[in-house]
């Protein structure tokens, strides 16, 4: 499976995503936080696993953001290779998402 998402018990979710984050996974991105089953305190994208990521990935990013409230979303990017950050960092992804 290319995305997997975890909701612990101290209110943090966590996407992971391996492999592509491409249109093909834009279902299974949006299922692993549309099903959270509550408002997360932390959302964590973690990116380490991920070969390869295009325009819809980043849409699906935005998305994201825009499904937890947008500016008052804190969602924090996490594992990216220094291929994906600097695709990141082209796009601003760095003034909307925290980057580690």
């Amino acid at each position: 499976m290319a995305i997997q998402s975890r909701y612990d018990d101290k209110g943090k979710l966590t996407i992971t995503v391996t492999g592509r984050l491409d249109f093909k996974v834009h279902k299974e991105f949006r299922q692993a936080y549309e099903q959270c089953p509550a408002q997360p305190k932390e959302i964590v994208v973690d990116l380490r696993g991920t070969e390869y990521m295009d325009s819809s990935g980043l849409g699906m990013l935005l998305l994201l953001r825009d499904h937890f409230g947008a500016e008052r979303s804190a969602i924090r990017i996490t594992g990216a290779s220094e291929e994906l950050a600097k695709v990141l960092s082209i796009a601003n992804f760095d003034k909307l998402f925290k980057l580690d």
